[in-house]
């Protein structure tokens, strides 16, 4: 059973976030707050701010690998949007296992985040952002097989 999280590695880093190596050395992976938490905190590796109505796309730095029959749902935090009425623009992100090293970005998990509020929203290096929950799922008896294998990041399978 394999199921953790990675860096991206830093030639992706410098592709998708920028050049710095040493906000690449110190990014955390996800992990949780409490011993009873379902979630995962991932933090920002940007600085940001999000102005009332702005959707903004936001790396992650990281990338998953988990078993044949799970999920990550990546959800935003429930204080970000009770808070400060920010919100994921699709609500919930699912990473499926064949994410993982694909071949246009690694699998790097990204978001995109809109501000629903009326004061700008700032997000700074290291703050908490989202959650990851890691889910089991289950396939009807009767499917058929299937051939399609992934060929690259979000919206590769059409």
């Amino acid at each position: 059973m394999a199921r953790y999280f990675e860096k991206i590695s830093f030639e992706q880093w410098q592709k998708d976030i920028g050049k710095d190596k040493e906000v690449y050395e110190k990014h955390e992976l996800p992990k949780r707050q409490t011993k009873y938490s379902a979630g995962y905190d991932f933090k920002s590796p940007i600085e940001t701010t999000l102005q009332p109505g702005e959707i903004k796309k936001i790396p992650l730095g990281v990338k998953v690998t988990m078993n044949n029959d799970e999920m990550l749902m990546l959800v935003v935090r429930s204080s970000m949007g009770f808070k400060y009425n920010i919100r994921m623009t699709n609500q919930v992100g699912i990473f499926e296992s064949d994410y993982y090293n694909n071949e246009t970005n690694e699998g790097h998990a990204w978001i995109s985040l809109q501000n629903h509020g009326t004061e700008d929203y700032i997000i700074k290096v290291g703050d908490r952002i989202c959650q990851g929950i890691f889910v089991k799922f289950l396939t009807i008896d009767n499917e058929e097989m299937i051939e399609n294998k992934r060929q690259g990041g979000i919206g590769s399978t059409n």
